[in-house]
């Protein structure tokens, strides 16, 4: 399996992901398709399958254009989140295969919308990756515009946070470094965090990307994942991990970092 990043927009990515035996390839998100199909192509890849992960107009907006651009193309999506385009529907637990050896797992990840899908993508001899949309971000996680802060601990906190720590994480967007800034508000003494933030800065002066990290990663350096540590909740001043995270995401609303 080799995943292939395309910059997109201003800050989005879009993934390409391609079953190496057979070829095939997936696209998660392709926003611009005109930047897709030609990666696609210098890849020596045929496009089988589109991967979004929620309706809003940076992810599934280029849908209804690949579907012109490539005839026959499937295009799945949340059964519940009204995605252009969508030819397939996705419930928690569906599965979807790419070629031989690439298989993917649909994860309803609610909250930034209510049918956000989040992709945990296996292949023999390789980490596993999960693609996170705006549910999961590096450091961060997403506004709460369709759901609650239930839901949004149950998606990053249950769902997302229990996936192998070595699966590699693919976000929506690059908002690595402010996340990273902000995360240093929620714990100063955070060593690891201090140390992410350098690498991510020197990563976007060299115009690299900040993906992917790890779900180990998030784990040490996402305080919107780490409620349920004594040591977020303390600086808090809360006993409840969902009430932590309502905290936290109020915070990072109001931050003009």
């Amino acid at each position: 399996m080799k995943i292939v990043t395309v910059p997109c927009l201003e800050d989005n990515y879009a993934y390409i992901i391609i079953d190496e035996s057979s070829k095939e390839a997936a696209v998660v998100d392709p926003v611009e398709p005109e930047k897709i199909l030609p990666v696609v192509k210098e890849n020596g890849a045929d496009l089988k399958l589109v991967l979004t992960t929620h309706h809003h107009w940076d992810h599934a907006g280029g849908n209804e254009k690949i579907k012109e651009l490539v005839p026959g193309i499937k295009v799945y999506g949340g059964s519940v989140d009204n995605v252009k385009g969508c030819t397939n529907s996705l419930e928690h637990g569906d599965k979807v295969s790419l070629g031989a050896d690439v298989n993917i797992l649909s994860l309803h990840t609610p909250c930034h919308t209510k049918g956000h899908i989040s992709y945990y993508v296996t292949s023999k001899e390789i980490d596993p990756a999960v693609f996170t949309g705006d549910t999961l971000f590096i450091a961060g996680c997403g506004k709460f515009f369709e759901g609650t802060a239930e839901q949004m601990y149950q998606s990053l906190c249950v769902t997302l946070a229990s996936l192998p720590k070595p699966t590699r994480v693919y976000c929506g967007h690059e908002y690595t470094v402010k996340n990273l800034q902000f995360a240093s508000t929620v714990e100063p003494e955070n060593e690891k965090i201090k140390q992410k933030l350098l690498w991510a800065q020197q990563q976007r002066q060299a115009n690299l990307p900040t993906i992917p990290s790890t779900i180990e990663e998030e784990l040490e350096t996402n305080p919107f994942i780490r409620v349920d540590l004594p040591e977020v909740l303390g600086k808090l001043g809360y006993h409840s991990p969902v009430e932590a995270l309502r905290e936290i995401r109020r915070l990072k609303d109001n931050w003009r970092g």
